[in-house]
């Protein structure tokens, strides 16, 4: 293929989009702006939540995204515009999600067998490691040093008593996924004087990371871990991993900390562990059902640290993106494997 027509359906500031053309001359990166909503943040793929257009405007917008052989982003970041696309345009070869989980909104497409071997699919796995990683140590730091009873003192004006206080040097992290988020997790760990150990669905070298369990064995693996980092991927085989079980089997006053995926994790057992302090502190940018819901526990407890699935984003973030896309866009152009190709078959 000498030329990839490229479309792109969803928010991606005009300098990018002229630094893919940059980086790969190959490319006609088609965009109309005036069909895109405004971004209401760097990195913001799904735009002002105000935004309408037309009919007149939907039918350009469609016939632009069926006109593509490949997209930037999941039009609308909607699933169903997504199946939509795939069934109405038959040239289509490859779709770039912008998120790093994109590929739960391929599997909610309900894409057929046929669809899914057509067409490549991958996602910006990698680009949120750094940032991710950051509010994990974030968190494992905050149980450590039990920031919700110094907040607590503070709001109630308490002169509170002195007491010793966990040093990193002291404890053992237990770091669940070990894909890039939990690679970059692991090391930052480690840097800092903590034991690592993991838990992976099968056995690989991580710098840093002294043993990894099986998944099979998480609640023996928990029962050892001064404080856990979920990491990992929403899938079948993830689901509600962390169960009652495995939460009934954590070190006691244990911190849980969760950037992989809310549905990774039982909810319900969650917040009983939290209630009966058997966790003493949690820290999710991520949960089950997003946005939070306003009658879920957890917003009133005062052991856990909540952030509204924002802890990836960053300045950088979507000029990274962008040069994953173009680096991807020149693998396939010379017909070289791309790079965070979803599994058609886990979705991750």
């Amino acid at each position: 293929m000498k030329t990839l027509r490229v479309v792109v359906p969803t928010p991606l500031s005009e300098e990018l989009c002229q630094l893919i053309e940059r980086t790969e001359p190959r490319l006609e990166v088609v965009r109309d702006q005036a069909l895109l909503p405004v971004q209401r943040y760097p990195g913001d793929h799904r735009g002002d939540e105000t935004f309408t257009r037309t009919p007149e405007e939907q039918s350009r917008f469609e016939n632009l995204i069926d006109s593509a052989d490949a997209l930037y982003g999941v039009p609308d970041q909607s699933s169903s515009q997504l199946r939509r696309t795939v069934e109405a345009n038959r040239r289509l070869l490859w779709v770039h999600t912008t998120p790093a989980g994109g590929g739960g909104q391929v599997r909610a497409a309900g894409l057929g067998q046929e669809q899914l071997e057509r067409i490549a699919f991958t996602t910006s796995g990698g680009v949120h490691a750094e940032p991710l990683a950051e509010f994990a140590l974030l968190g494992v730091l905050a149980g450590m040093k039990e920031l919700s009873r110094l907040q607590n003192d503070q709001r109630n004006r308490t002169w509170g008593e002195r007491r010793t206080l966990r040093q990193l040097s002291s404890v053992t992290v237990l770091v669940v996924g070990l894909g890039g988020i939990g690679r970059a997790v692991a090391g930052k760990l480690t840097a800092l004087g903590a034991r690592v150990i993991g838990a992976h669905r099968r056995q690989v070298e991580v710098p840093g990371v002294e043993r990894i369990f099986a998944m099979e064995e998480l609640a023996q693996a928990v029962a050892g871990a001064d404080a856990i980092v979920v990491c990992l991927p929403s899938t079948t085989a993830t689901h509600q991993v962390l169960s009652r079980t495995v939460l009934e089997s954590v070190k006691p006053g244990a911190t849980l900390i969760n950037v992989g995926r809310g549905a990774t994790v039982d909810e319900a057992a969650l917040v009983g562990a939290l209630a009966e302090g058997r966790i003493g502190f949690a820290a999710l940018d991520v949960f089950d059902a997003e946005p939070l819901p306003a009658d879920s526990r957890l917003w009133g407890m005062p052991n856990v640290l909540i952030s509204p699935h924002a802890a990836a984003i960053n300045d950088d973030e979507e000029r990274l993106i962008a040069e994953l896309f173009a680096a991807n866009a020149t693998r396939f152009l010379d017909g070289e494997p791309l790079l965070n190709r979803v599994n058609t078959v886990e979705f991750y």
